[in-house]
């Protein structure tokens, strides 16, 4: 009995619950054009599914979080590993990382849909925006953060520069990387509702913009619900890939 308990424990199947029913006592005081309840949400969730409507919109915003995303690795990765361990470079990238970084991604809406244009670049931008930063700043922590001894004993075995960076320095900032990663795969499902609010005709953004028009507030909660359980089980399987394949690098 105790072991049921702490898998429900763990598990967090109490607290859900009790979010289920405060917010369906909530919803009693007010119409479902104000605070639909969970059944009335559940029920335009069952209608979306079996229209597949809501089946397709994952499924594009998925695809634009993903080219934003992998673009935005690819970019910040081998770029923080140049800023955190050469000192020239980073004085010379460093101050325009450190003021862009502060500058949110939808600040960028307008001017991206006017050089991209209103079409899957200015969204793959936008997101890829969103994602260099995290993974950058967490790369460059992970490079300068390397114990110093190693580096001088991989040195002292007749280890040359690009060998003991490539050896010692990248295989340590690895766990700080990973961090990174993960944290860019969460702006970059946060930028992508921005993106599609303003300039889309389909995807999850798109569901809860264009929802307010029709007074479904129902479909609003799917929307949001529907991120959050994405960003749950993605992050959750990059955990799993991490852990299985990284772990000899620090990963857990």
């Amino acid at each position: 009995m105790k072991k049921v308990i702490n898998i429900i424990l763990k598990c967090g199947i109490i607290t859900w619950v009790l979010l289920l029913l405060i917010w369906q006592f909530g919803s009693l005081f007010y119409s479902d054009d104000f605070l639909p309840g969970p059944i009335t949400t559940f029920s335009g969730a069952g209608k979306l599914v079996a229209s597949g409507d809501l089946g397709r919109d994952i499924l594009i915003s998925m695809q634009r979080v993903l080219k934003g995303w992998l673009l935005g690795i690819a970019f910040a990765i081998p770029a923080g590993l140049c800023i955190g361990h050469f000192k020239k470079i980073g004085l010379v990238f460093e101050p325009f990382l450190n003021f862009f970084r502060f500058v949110p991604a939808i600040g960028f809406i307008t001017l991206f849909l006017m050089w991209f244009g209103v079409g899957e670049k200015s969204k793959v931008a936008l997101i890829f925006y969103a994602v260099i930063f995290p993974v950058m700043i967490n790369t460059i922590a992970g490079v300068r953060t390397v114990d110093g001894a190693l580096v001088e004993a991989s040195q002292s075995l007749g280890a040359t520069g690009v060998k003991t960076f490539f050896s010692v320095i990248v295989p340590s900032a690895v766990p700080h990387i990973f961090t990174g990663v993960r944290l860019g795969l969460s702006g970059a499902i946060i930028c992508i509702v921005a993106a599609e609010m303003l300039a889309a005709s389909e995807g999850i953004g798109y569901l809860i913009y264009t929802s307010r028009l029709y007074y479904k507030t129902d479909w609003i909660f799917i929307g949001i619900f529907t991120l959050g359980i994405i960003g749950f089980l993605a992050d959750k399987l990059l955990q799993f890939v991490g852990k299985k394949f990284l772990r000899r690098f620090g990963v857990r």
